[in-house]
């Protein structure tokens, strides 16, 4: 079942397509961070202004170094440390869609061990955007049954995963690292 899910989402992402899928934080809507039409329709699904920058998921920290400039030695530390999920925003973003890095340059990034995502992470081998499954300045879902009936229609495809989870989910950390190690949290 596991495998089948992941093999669905995995074509749904080689072919541009935005995936409705369940994380280690709350369930997101994502795509191939590095092509900028399938994050074009993210930001149409859920009513959002395009100048809003993503988080990208990814599958291990060695891979941080493809898409930021500045990573200080602590940010491996913190990702290696945290309980909880923890989204680091680093400086210098590269090798990703344009509309999915911040006006300053910057992206936000979360290293993910969820047992549907980490392996998906692993097959497609790029990083794939995250961000939560709801209209625009609507409350982020808690559950599979929050989501917004347009947003499971508009998607390409749904996973079937943890759909009946009821375990309370939370949005991640969000901590900005400066390139000399400085931090500021963003969101606790």
């Amino acid at each position: 079942m596991l495998k089948t899910e992941i093999e669905k989402a995995l074509t749904v992402l080689k072919n541009g397509g935005v995936i409705l899928y369940p994380t280690d934080t709350v369930w997101g809507l994502g795509c191939d961070a590095t092509n900028e039409e399938a994050v074009e329709k993210i930001n149409t699904i859920k009513g959002r202004s395009s100048d809003k920058s993503f988080i990208i998921l990814v599958d291990n920290d060695s891979k941080l170094q493809s898409y930021a400039e500045d990573i200080p030695e602590v940010a491996y530390d913190l990702i290696e440390y945290a309980k909880n999920p923890l989204t680091i925003i680093l400086s210098g973003a590269k090798n990703l869609a344009k509309n999915v890095i911040s006006a300053d340059g910057s992206i936000g990034v979360r290293v993910v061990k969820h047992e549907f995502v980490h392996p998906l992470l692993q097959r497609f081998r790029k990083p794939i955007t995250s961000t939560s499954a709801n209209i625009s300045g609507q409350p982020s879902p808690r559950f599979f049954d929050e989501i917004d009936e347009s947003i499971k229609d508009a998607v390409d495809y749904v996973v079937d995963w943890q759909q009946d989870d009821k375990e309370p989910k939370k949005a991640s950390t969000i901590m900005k690292l400066s390139p000399s190690g400085q931090f500021s949290f963003i969101r606790k």
